[in-house]
């Protein structure tokens, strides 16, 4: 498990933060900088684009973490304005405005979410908003004159569609600008980002130097991949793992991922000791059977997240559907009436039960063979449950629900 406070010693810090990191820039400023003695001010944005944060969120969150296990101060930033602007990072086209609404909704969503990995008595929450609604035109152009449009293009994902004649918006520039000047306004010393961001922070020291201030140094952590081992992480690809997932879904995701793909996320989401990581590893070439190398991770994850005992149900609950293609014991059941009392459509009762959101999605599932009634597998759309009857619907290999139709 991870080292208690680790204040003091630079060198202890570096070996202990740089597990897991792709890129330090510069090592040499953040040894200089650890070496006073001070605690420093530790700054990674997240802009509110979804309510969920994910698995893949985590590998910064995690990181936050460990530097304050070694005594520094986090700022976990809200970018409310640069949401309201989209990240045009690896991203082919314009990215869709947010709206405001969106934006205040997914915003409590994550302050409630985080604390689920950070200290709250040693993060401070920041939203950009806070400076840059006060930002007066003038500043603003300020800011934009203290870089070019030639190095903008320097970038990757700019340069490709300017290279195919596809639009790049004005404001696309600004989100760049604007997260380098929030490090100005909270005079970052780091700033935590995935390797995609590296263009991002780096326009932050550049930034800060054209303000007088000490250039931040730059750490990027590598993107977590989804649950196909390809795609980065994402809601918008399904292919992800909510931290407020249940504790049954959340376990049955993590074993669904291949061999090869439990230990990049024993690398970058475990707690492990690295030494006790390889021993792991060690083992599944001496004979022991992966899956059971994939329980240790899926039960650490779940734990974290939710709790030991919940964490040590699911996995009995995993072992039950999957092992033994038994269906769980403990169903939550969900009571359908009419007041006719006539039979009740398949597709309607699975939405009004919370199995799926949409009858549509009903729909969709069932002609894909993906619902089935008391083990059997349903395939038309039109089926019904009978009145009076009480029947365990499965949807896909994890989800359950018992409906009883009055």
């Amino acid at each position: 498990m991870i080292k208690e406070e680790l204040e003091g010693n630079a060198q202890e810090q570096i070996g202990f933060l740089k597990r897991g990191v792709s890129e330090i820039l510069l090592e040499k400023d953040l040894l200089l900088s650890l070496s006073r003695g001070q605690p420093l001010r530790v700054k990674a944005g997240f802009d509110p684009t979804a309510p969920d944060l994910h698995l893949g969120h985590t590998v910064l969150l995690n990181k936050m973490r460990e530097f304050q296990r070694c005594g520094h101060q986090i700022i976990f930033l809200i970018g409310d304005f640069t949401g309201g602007i989209g990240d045009p990072s690896g991203k082919t086209v314009t990215r869709p405005q947010l709206s405001e609404e969106q934006i205040v909704e997914n915003v409590q969503t994550y302050k409630s979410q985080v604390f689920k990995i950070l200290d709250q008595e040693k993060t401070e929450i920041c939203f950009n908003s806070q400076w840059m609604n006060k930002i007066t035109s003038r500043a603003l152009v300020d800011i934009a004159s203290r870089y070019t449009v030639a190095r903008m293009l320097e970038r990757d994902d700019f340069q490709k569609r300017y290279r195919t004649g596809k639009s790049i918006a004005i404001h696309e520039f600004l989100y760049p600008l604007i997260q380098g000047y929030d490090s100005v306004a909270l005079q970052a010393d780091v700033e935590l980002g995935g390797t995609d961001q590296k263009f991002n922070l780096l326009v932050g020291r550049h930034m800060q130097e054209s303000f007088g201030q000490t250039p931040q140094v730059v750490i990027t952590l590598p993107i977590l991949e989804g649950l196909d081992g390809t795609m980065k992480m994402s809601k918008s690809l399904n292919n992800y793992i909510a931290i407020e997932e249940p504790p049954n879904e959340m376990f049955g995701k993590i074993m669904s991922i291949s061999d090869e793909l439990m230990w990049r996320y024993f690398e970058l989401l475990s707690f492990r000791e690295e030494k006790e990581i390889s021993k792991l590893k060690k083992s599944t070439e001496d004979g022991v059977n992966p899956r059971d190398v994939k329980f240790e991770l899926a039960m650490e994850l779940v734990e974290r997240f939710h709790d030991k005992k919940l964490a040590a149900a699911a996995k009995v609950n995993f072992i039950e559907l999957h092992s033994h293609r038994n269906i769980p014991l403990d169903i939550e059941e969900f009571v359908v009436g009419n007041k006719e009392g006539n039979d009740y459509l398949l597709s309607v009762a699975m939405k009004e039960s919370g199995l799926v959101k949409s009858s549509s999605e009903s729909r969709r599932l069932i002609k894909q063979g993906a619902v089935r009634i008391d083990g059997h597998v349903v395939l038309s759309e039109n089926h019904s449950l009978q009145a009076g009857s009480s029947s365990t619907i499965q949807v896909g290999k994890r989800r359950f629900k018992k409906i009883k139709i009055v």
